[in-house]
């Protein structure tokens, strides 16, 4: 059954969202008020790198049922649920910055005439739902808006980078209320995808778990997700210190540790840290809340300490080899904080930058995706990084940097220092090239196995 939907914010989430629901059938209007924003989606463009977006945006668009407007009047009298999919920066104080969806509340007030059922998509404080509909209340100069308004909570779960293969084929669905009927419609909404119904879709995938819950578990599943993904990388690179003291190899011991099915390979992955608009963000905020309630979540302050120290470890293995970095040139491959993305914020690589440019070394960077970043040179080849370098640090894992002949490379540079910061690039090859190869918590960098390959012992007598 086909629904009428609006989304509010056109940002990462909101434009996947949109284009996701018009994908599955359902008649979607999408609000973006930044008029170059607007006037990019309505030519079917994206204002940001995702893979696979634009195609599907277009597609929905053709198809007749994929809109963009900046009329929130539009938007409200053409659905009947509404999905808000606005902005929830940190602020200065770690709490997410609300003055979106302040103003989002305020705009709905002013043009809820009828019933709809508000979705958030947002990811906000636990709390904000049952916030929101107090403040649209407020405005309506009401006490008791349920004839107009249902809330509900729908945290996303989507990858930059890979956020519409996520929406189309998630992992699980979220969905909080204190209403039972808004958490059957919203399973009708999301219906094809979780029977895998859609157009293209791969119909020999088992059903979607779907998972009803409160207003506030669902805000803090969101939350709790995240801090344990962010924490599950920071116990991978505190082993990793581990390995580089011993001299074990962190990618060997992952690997050993991944094989258990409780513990699994996913996240567990020394390199660099994590960065991104998420992690941050959400860790931060979810220490607020349990500090508001008189809770010191030493876990969650532990991941975020080993993250921040970990950005220097890059520094620490240049000083080691170059003994200075005053004038040396480094060569930078990757400034993104993840592949798949042009997304820079909170980026592992331009802390690395910062900090390299901090102590007066010459940095030249490469990424496919970013190309022009204030006070950072950047070159269009990934060769041109290792002109004259000194050393050359591989800072995001770009599947592109794979194809890139290390011997080549090599011939370019100065010096023969290559710091793998995500541990991506085969150790051997970097040998072989007469590199000299840096890894991440790898003390003995040359495995005896490829990671995540035990020996087949089943065909042996």
């Amino acid at each position: 059954m086909s629904s009428r939907i609006a989304v509010l914010g056109s940002g990462y989430v909101g434009t996947v969202a949109a284009a996701g629901f018009a994908h599955i059938g359902h008649e979607v209007v999408a609000v973006e008020i930044n008029v170059d924003r607007l006037e990019s989606l309505r030519g079917g463009v994206a204002p940001f790198y995702e893979p696979g977006l634009n195609e599907l945006i277009a597609q929905c668009m053709a198809a007749g049922r994929l809109r963009f407007t900046s009329d929130f009047g539009d938007a409200m009298a053409s659905s009947d649920v509404v999905f808000i999919c606005v902005g929830t920066p940190s602020g200065e104080d770690g709490y997410p910055d609300l003055s979106a969806l302040k103003q989002v509340a305020e705009s709905i007030a002013a043009n809820l005439s009828r019933h709809h059922v508000l979705v958030n998509k947002s990811t906000v404080p636990v709390g904000t739902a049952k916030w929101l509909r107090t403040n649209i209340e407020q405005h309506l100069g009401l006490h008791d808006a349920s004839g107009l308004l249902t809330v509900v909570s729908n945290p996303e779960f989507l990858r930059e980078g890979n956020s519409v293969h996520d929406f189309l084929y998630p992992d699980r669905i979220v969905v909080g209320s204190d209403t039972p009927e808004a958490v059957e419609l919203l399973a009708d909404i999301y219906r094809p995808i979780l029977v895998h119904t859609f157009p293209g879709a791969d119909k020999a995938r088992p059903p979607v778990p779907f998972l009803g819950t409160s207003l506030t578990t669902a805000e803090l599943t969101k939350y709790a997700s995240n801090a344990f993904l962010a924490t599950k990388i920071s116990f991978a690179n505190e082993i990793g210190r581990i390995c580089d003291m011993v001299g074990a190899d962190v990618t060997q011991v992952t690997s050993g540790m991944g094989l258990d099915p409780r513990i699994g390979t996913s996240f567990l992955v020394a390199g660099l840290g994590w960065g991104g608009s998420c992690f941050p963000k959400d860790i931060l905020a979810l220490i607020r809340t349990a500090s508001e309630y008189g809770y010191r979540p030493r876990i969650l302050r532990a991941a975020l300490d080993v993250n921040a120290d970990q950005r220097m470890v890059v520094i620490e293995a240049l000083l080691e080899r170059l003994k200075t970095l005053r004038g040396a040139r480094i060569g930078i491959l990757g400034l993104a904080f993840k592949p798949g993305t042009d997304d820079i914020r909170d980026s592992a690589a331009l802390e690395v930058v910062r900090a390299l440019q901090a102590r007066e070394a010459l940095v030249v960077a490469y990424d496919p995706m970013v190309t022009d970043i204030p006070a950072v040179r950047t070159v269009l080849d990934p060769y041109d990084v290792a002109d004259g370098a000194d050393a050359v640090v591989l800072a995001t894992e770009w599947p592109q940097f794979l194809a890139i002949d290390l011997t080549g490379l090599a011939k370019r540079m100065r010096g023969r220092v290559f710091l793998d910061g995500r541990n991506f690039v085969n150790p051997q090859s970097a040998y072989g090239a007469g590199l000299d190869y840096i890894g991440i918590g790898r003390g003995s960098p040359l495995p005896a196995l490829p990671a995540n390959d035990p020996i087949d012992l089943s065909s042996r007598r």
